[in-house]
């Protein structure tokens, strides 16, 4: 097979529009005026329903045929509802929106007089975040939270409109997944910048789906933008096509990302402060190894306590310190994996980019020694770009993921307290979120392996 993708959303001998009996290798009998329904049998199921071609877009979500008219309304009245949470942001231990009109405002301040946060151990995002937190500046007329939260709607905006352009045809449900799922974390994504980042993300992977090789290029300058914002869009590029779209990609993200990092460093101070806040960073107590203490702890086999530390709760005590080196021992290793998969790999599709990005990205949350609930944005709109196909092989993937986003709110704000605490209810939580995100990675990573390595590669 070809390394290079075929046109569109074409799984490889066949295109998305072809009847099933054409796909099958066999010619149309007659015009379609004068074929009867017995001439192709029903399509039966393989391994599991979501690998059935009877599993399409209204199997998953009724709407997802609909116009865009009904897109752009459900996302009009989610936002809206997702706008009146954040207005009284009372839900939990409250106070969601303070990281933006505390945190990001004084951090604008500071972006102001031509420096990084110095020696603040909150700072632990690449020169380009300095970008997301000045933009609410081009809107002097709003507060800087009014600014910040109307830019997030726009890149939430740009999502939808780029996920529903990518299939045009017949809307299937990956602009549906964006606009349903990410109210799952109710009002969280309108008060952090990953919205943002993400769109990067989105927009690169749905550039790589083109043949042409300027949009290969406009995929590797929206990476390493995206990188130099928050670094995982990076992992967009793990699953280009050997050749000629790899080498255009990922210069033109390199290119971008040195770019962007000279310029910085030209105009602020301080430009790597960041390196040191995160290597100093430990195990955060909603993090997959951090679910094990807390286990461990409301067991009464561990005897230590929650501190916090580099702007959020952390773990202090007994073999704390084994754990965070044994996490980055993980995420080591599924970048060791990722790379045997890319050297192995033989069959693309034009689905498989996605489907890389989403399962890297899922390995690196689930091996770190932090998981904020603002990850589940990246999954969320990683997924949705796979969707956007029928060749993906991430479908029951993105499903997991959905209770994930639930789960992941409910533990902050809803119950955080529980979370801190080390309560039986907090516990559970946390499980059964990083249960459903580790069930996710391994399915993902086992999915995307046998896709595209030959049995005997």
């Amino acid at each position: 097979m070809t390394n290079e993708p075929p046109p569109h959303d074409a799984p490889p001998h066949a295109t998305d529009d072809a009847p099933h009996d054409a796909a099958r290798g066999a010619p149309a009998a007659g015009p379609p005026a004068t074929r009867t329904a017995s001439a192709t049998p029903p399509p039966g199921l393989t391994r599991s329903p979501f690998e059935s071609e009877t599993f399409t877009s209204a199997t998953f979500v009724t709407v997802g045929r609909g116009p865009l008219l009904a897109l752009a309304a459900v996302w009009a009245l989610t936002r809206a509802g997702m706008l009146f949470l954040l207005w009284r942001d009372r839900l939990g231990i409250g106070g969601v929106a303070s990281e933006v009109y505390a945190l990001y405002h004084y951090w604008y301040g500071l972006f102001a007089l031509g420096t990084f946060p110095p020696g603040d151990v909150t700072w632990q995002y690449p020169p380009g975040a300095a970008l997301v937190v000045m933009a609410p500046g081009v809107l002097p007329w709003l507060t800087y939270f009014q600014a910040f939260v109307l830019l997030t709607l726009l890149a939430d905006a740009v999502v939808v409109l780029a996920l529903a352009h990518a299939d045009s045809a017949r809307l299937t449900h990956g602009a549906w997944y964006w606009v349903l799922g990410l109210p799952l974390l109710l009002h969280l994504p309108l008060a952090r910048y990953d919205v943002m980042t993400t769109a990067l993300a989105v927009l690169a992977l749905l550039a790589l789906k083109s043949r042409k090789p300027s949009a290969h290029r406009a995929a590797g300058v929206l990476t390493g933008l995206g990188a130099m914002v928050k670094v995982w869009p990076a992992l967009a590029l793990i699953g280009t096509p050997r050749g000629r779209t790899t080498r255009e990609a990922w210069a033109a993200a390199a290119l971008t990302a040195l770019a962007l990092f000279a310029t910085l460093a030209m105009f602020f101070t301080g430009s790597l402060d960041f390196l040191r806040q995160q290597s100093g960073r430990g195990v955060q107590i909603e993090s997959t190894v951090g679910t094990g203490i807390a286990l461990a702890r409301v067991t009464g086999l561990w005897r230590g306590f929650v501190e916090l530390r580099y702007g959020s709760f952390e773990y202090v005590g007994p073999y704390v310190s084994t754990l965070g080196h044994l996490a980055l021992l993980l995420t080591a290793l599924a970048f060791i994996w990722l790379l045997l998969w890319r050297l192995r790999a033989r069959d693309w599709t034009a689905a498989t980019p996605a489907d890389a990005a989403l399962a890297a990205v899922l390995l690196f949350t689930v091996t770190s020694r932090v998981i904020s609930p603002q990850y589940l944005i990246w999954l969320l709109g990683l997924a949705a770009v796979c969707l956007t196909s029928r060749a993906t092989v991430m479908r029951p993937v993105a499903v997991l993921l959905l209770p994930a986003a639930l789960l992941s709110v409910l533990a902050y704000p809803v119950l955080y307290m529980d979370v801190v605490t080390g309560t039986w209810t907090g516990v559970v939580v946390m499980l059964l979120r990083n249960g459903l995100l580790v069930a996710a990675a391994a399915l993902a990573a086992r999915r995307l392996w046998t896709s595209a390595v030959p049995p005997h590669a």
